[in-house]
């Protein structure tokens, strides 16, 4: 243990781009003393306490040996261990605080780091965003110590923290302790695998506290002093607040309707302190009972990044206007990719979520919140599936089935033909399952079995007889002609087991997602695209369309189609497209484009939903429609 002088500090940072939570830069006094553990809690002390944790020892390839870091703790196993050894050695031991966090591993410095502007290369520990986790030797005390003789302050491993994460105050700060309430505890110094700037002293990231993983351990204060965290929760976000909770009157809307593509994605005020990113993507769509629409998408300046956050704007019922975008949910500094969003039709709004440990979209959890008010408020982020590792990369387009059971779609894998998986949960919620029996990832061929569904970003519907069907991009399958086709995967068995079937659609590429419905009429709805605007060869892309005079012509970007008969023909095709001449801009990797009578969004990832007026809201990655079956089947005899 290593004595800290009481003192005062500036804490925080410039507070720039995903860094905007360092601001404001406030002085903070630390009036009590304080003993510091030199280096993190080794896997020889920890396992004196716990000696089951051994069994963690080199799980990923990081920390097997007894003086290396632990790794694999989540929050209330520190504290249980600092409660044990105060008992044991009948002294009080505890986490610090973020600000002792922060005081005692600058040690009077302003730097970035406390060695001056970079990292030494004893510090360093493969410090960049991976995929998998490059083996490093956690060995406590190597590097050089700071002035207060404390080592590791950058680097190693994480450290979590006493605090509730929130925003800083501003103003002069005596002994603070964060936040009253929280949804995430605050850990600091950044770890292995992680690249430099997340090392800072004035760095701030945060856990759900049920997580643990390969990059976060502790280190132990010795102190009399009680921090109390005094400051009440943050104040809601802007989609959180003024929610109506009266019940909407939902009139089924009878007549054709087509309304002009609007943006969803509006840039929050400077002065709001709102984040917003250069890249808003991967969006969900659900309706609420008070009439409201909640569209949900990660903004961030790069995918492969920790600085992602997801955001939300609401269209409040009556109004036809949607929200400036607000915070919707961020683990500080993990990597967000993946949300979903479900209104179940019995009171509950779902949201889903992938949380990285580190910036990659690879190894992720999933967590999930639910809302019986409308959104106003939500339950704290649930780990439902804990492990950070492949199959958990959320897709939007979360499903109830007949039996009540929720399906959640996620990618395989990071790669563009790992396929799809799918979670269930058969009570509510409250438990989900994998049923993927370990095997390999599958040879996608027309008539092959797989235990994954072919392509990835898949969307699931059930069908009336009970079967699960799924549709997705990549792992493109031969039709009898030797055309390459959208790939469709259909289960009789819960997800355990998929067959393959080479659907009439085209295939679709980057940038692209589908959505495929049951529409509250019965039919099925697939929205998907002609081809890709940059990948298609031109002999093979557009679709042909009927016009409303009966004549074909070629169509080319965003369609819908619709079945009458569980997805075995489409009779219904329809370009998204009203024919008025529009220039858009789609955001994301889409970006400006031309919309007229035979040209529609040549890319974007789709979000879906149907509100009970039968009104159909798409969403892609900037722009939001809305229409309904009988505008798709204006134009078609041909229907059942």
């Amino acid at each position: 243990m290593v004595d800290i002088p009481a003192g005062t500090f500036y804490m925080g940072g410039e507070g720039t781009g995903e860094d905007y939570d360092e601001l404001p830069i406030h002085k903070v006094r630390i009036t009590h003393p304080f003993r510091m553990s030199a280096t993190e809690i080794t896997n020889a002390q920890y396992e004196a306490f716990r000696p089951e944790h051994r069994a963690l020892r080199g799980k990923d390839g990081i920390s097997k040996e007894d003086d290396e870091a632990v790794v694999y703790v989540d929050y209330a196993d520190v504290v249980a261990f600092c409660e044990w050894l105060s008992a044991k050695e009948e002294k009080s031991y505890r986490l610090p605080t973020e600000a002792e966090w922060e005081y005692a591993c600058r040690a009077g410095t302003y730097y970035l780091y406390n060695v001056g502007d970079g990292l030494t290369e004893k510090m360093r520990k493969n410090q960049q965003t991976v995929r998998d986790l490059a083996p490093v030797s956690l060995r406590v005390g190597q590097s050089e110590p700071n002035a207060f003789g404390l080592y590791d302050m950058h680097g190693n491993v994480e450290e979590w923290c006493l605090d509730w994460y929130g925003p800083y105050l501003p103003g002069e700060q005596i002994n603070p302790a964060g936040r009253a309430e929280g949804e995430y505890r605050v850990t600091r110094g950044g770890s292995h695998n992680t690249p430099d700037k997340y090392l800072r002293s004035a760095n701030r990231m945060a856990m759900i506290p049920e997580d643990k993983h390969a990059f976060t351990g502790f280190r132990i204060v010795e102190s009399s002093f009680t921090p109390q965290a005094l400051t009440p929760p943050a104040a809601p976000a802007y989609n959180q607040q003024e929610v109506s909770q009266t019940k909407w009157e939902w009139i089924v809307v009878d007549k054709p309707v087509f309304r002009a593509p609007v943006p969803y994605v509006l840039k929050p005020d400077v002065e709001s302190g709102e984040p917003f990113f250069a890249h808003n993507h991967q969006p969900a769509i659900t309706w609420c009972d008070n009439g409201d629409l909640l569209a949900i998408w990660f903004s961030a300046n790069e995918e492969n990044g920790r600085g992602m956050v997801v955001l939300a704007s609401r269209m409040r019922a009556g109004t036809g206007v949607w929200d400036k975008a607000s915070l919707f949910f961020k683990v500080p500094d993990r990597n967000m990719t993946g949300s979903a969003l479900l209104n179940d039709g019995q009171g509950t709004l779902y949201h889903i979520n992938g949380v990285e440990a580190a910036g990659d979209w690879q190894n992720l959890a999933m967590v999930m919140r639910t809302s019986q008010d409308n959104g106003q408020t939500w339950s704290r982020p649930r780990l439902i599936a804990p492990e950070h590792t492949k199959r958990h990369q959320v897709i939007a387009g979360t499903i109830r089935t007949r039996e009540g059971y929720l399906i959640q779609a996620c990618d395989a894998g990071p790669g563009s033909h790992d396929g799809a998986a799918i979670h269930i949960s058969r009570d509510g919620g409250q438990t989900w399952s994998d049923p993927w029996d370990g095997t390999p990832l599958p040879t996608f061929e027309v008539g092959a079995t797989g235990s994954t569904i072919a392509g990835i970003h898949a969307g699931i519907v059930q069908l009336k007889d009970g079967s699960l069907m799924a549709l997705g991009r990549g792992n493109s399958l031969q039709d009898a002609s030797g055309r390459l086709c959208m790939p469709m995967s259909l289960s009789r068995d819960w997800g355990k087991t998929w067959t393959y079937v080479a659907s009439e659609f085209p295939p679709i590429d980057g940038g692209q997602r589908l959505v495929l419905l049951r529409l509250n009429e019965g039919p099925l709805l697939l929205i998907s695209f002609t081809d890709h605007p940059l990948r298609t060869p031109e002999a093979e892309r557009g679709m042909l369309f009927t016009d409303k005079n009966g004549n074909e012509y070629r169509g080319y970007g965003l369609y819908a189609a619709v079945s009458y008969d569980e997805g075995k023909t489409w009779p219904v095709k329809r370009l998204l497209t009203d024919g008025t001449e529009r220039f858009l801009d789609g955001g994301a990797w889409t970006k400006h484009f031309m919309m007229d009578a035979n040209h529609a969004e040549p890319r974007g990832y789709m979000a879906a939903t149907q509100t009970p007026d039968n009104l159909i809201h798409l969403v892609s990655s900037r722009l939001y429609y809305c229409f309904n079956l009988k505008w798709l089947e204006e134009l078609s005899e041909d229907r059942n």
